[in-house]
């Protein structure tokens, strides 16, 4: 079953590749995207040998995923995906944190909703004006403070407050995501070392890696205190950015509402919007 879905991938990637994308002249085509021959030639293999890895009819090495995955020039999403389908963990294995143009444009067309994105171990990578505008993440110094797992778990933030069923949605989402960026990229030492502490120093953390809870829905609610002591209500929607392994997140409140109200007034005395790059220490 690998082995077919290996093929079916590479088809896909190939006859969706723009032959200008890898380099190649346009001219007249009778194809979508690339010919069999053209993808063999840049990836040093024969056309029949490209034609059996589609059909499934041959399992290739790690090193002819490497070359077909840099001959069509595929991101990084797509290449762990090519990895995986062919029963390889990834050359190097380290979580990407590349803010890439998909994450700035999610970012650039929402100035108005508090809105963050991270990579797949959870560390913030990039956020808006909007969501610094909220006044709750503040930075203590340990060399997790940008990852959301970590500051849920271990080190809770004084400004975030949720229901018990708010908290087990939330809990129960970034384990699941731990879990599942660990089995990606077994490699990347820093995502073990978090994964680690994080069961070594949070009983809860620990129980949820060994039974973990089903994932519901990916959002949850909270109150976000800001420094001036009022609240606003906001509901966290988790969205994949497909290509970059990346997420973000969207803070909303109810059309409306008094919540919708008042984060209005919190984002209007942000000024400018704005996106900025935050550093991380932890893993990627």
């Amino acid at each position: 079953m690998e082995r077919h879905e290996f093929g079916v991938a590479v088809r896909q990637l190939r006859e969706s590749t723009a032959p200008a994308a890898v380099g190649l002249p346009i001219g007249r085509r009778r194809v979508q995207g690339l010919r069999r021959e053209e993808l063999g030639e840049l990836a040093g293999m024969s056309a029949d040998y490209v034609r059996r890895l589609e059909q499934g009819r041959s399992h290739p090495s790690a090193g002819v995923v490497n070359a077909i995955a840099r001959a069509l020039r595929v991101g990084r999403a797509e290449y762990e995906r090519l990895c995986a389908l062919a029963g390889y963990a990834a050359a190097d294995g380290q979580v990407p944190n590349e803010v890439g143009s998909g994450a700035l444009r999610l970012l650039e067309r929402f100035p108005d909703t508090p809105m963050f994105v991270s990579d797949a171990a959870m560390n913030l990578i990039a956020v808006n004006s909007a969501f610094v505008a909220l006044g709750h993440w503040e930075l203590t110094g340990d060399p997790w403070d940008w990852n959301v797992a970590w500051r849920t778990f271990c080190d809770p933030f004084n400004g975030f407050k949720q229901s018990a069923d708010d908290a087990t949605d939330h809990e129960a989402i970034l384990a699941a995501r731990l879990r599942s960026a660990l089995l990606r990229y077994p490699a990347d030492a820093s995502l073990a070392a978090l994964v680690d502490e994080m069961r070594s120093r949070s009983r809860l953390f620990d129980t949820l890696w060994r039974t973990p809870r089903p994932v519901v829905a990916y959002e949850s609610s909270a109150a976000f205190i800001h420094p001036d002591g009022g609240a606003v209500t906001l509901v966290g929607s988790l969205l994949a950015i497909p290509g970059d392994d990346l997420a973000a997140l969207m803070l909303t409140a109810a059309p409306g509402s008094a919540d919708a109200a008042r984060l209005a007034e919190i984002v209007d005395h942000a000024g400018e919007p704005a996106i900025i790059r935050v550093g991380q220490s932890g893993p990627g």
